[in-house]
């Protein structure tokens, strides 16, 4: 069974906007953080974006070259979006209706997992309603203050459990969390 896994760059004060903005300016991006995150590119063979995130990649990506380039645009994408009428970008599916039903019977076939990038909204989305499998947080030790923050809004206890932890030489924590239940 795919699981849905999510990444996410956080700061100590719950911020995970614009991680652009203030992990790499602050030297949290080492070779440890690049293996990391490429583990979890490789264990994954769709990545599952929100609308932001893949508006913002699909203008990005497709006129890049590189190696994090080819694998951006050859990957299998599904976009979750009530808004978009279509998704052009290669390898692009839209996921407008019925997104819970949808996500549970692709967790159901053959293959890698279904690595959210970026897409705060649609994380928060996955942790209401069960479907998040894993979530790492890349805990840098910063305080950011404005910025969206991973758990606003997102209403009752969601019980989870520490799966692994390590520290990076620049005091970067990643930590994976699962569900409690699971």
């Amino acid at each position: 069974m795919r699981k849905i896994t999510a990444g996410l760059h956080i700061s100590l004060d719950g911020v995970v906007e614009s991680p652009d903005q203030w992990v790499f300016a602050n030297g949290y991006a080492n070779d440890e953080m690049q293996q990391a995150i490429g583990s979890g590119m490789a264990e994954a063979d769709t990545m599952l974006l929100g609308r932001r995130t893949y508006q913002d990649f699909a203008a990005h990506w497709p006129h890049q070259e590189g190696d994090i380039a080819n694998y951006m645009n050859s990957t299998a994408k599904l976009v979750v979006s009530t808004t978009l009428d279509k998704a052009e970008w290669q390898n692009s599916t839209l996921i407008r209706d019925d997104v819970v039903t949808e996500l549970n019977r692709r967790k159901q076939q053959a293959g890698g997992n279904l690595n959210v990038v970026g897409s705060i909204t649609l994380v928060r989305s996955l942790l209401r309603e069960g479907l998040l499998d894993e979530l790492s947080l890349f805990l840098c030790p910063i305080v950011v203050g404005d910025g969206k923050r991973l758990f606003d809004g997102v209403n009752g206890p969601r019980p989870m459990r520490l799966a692994d932890a390590r520290t990076f030489t620049t005091g970067v924590q990643w930590l994976t969390y699962r569900p409690k239940d699971s």
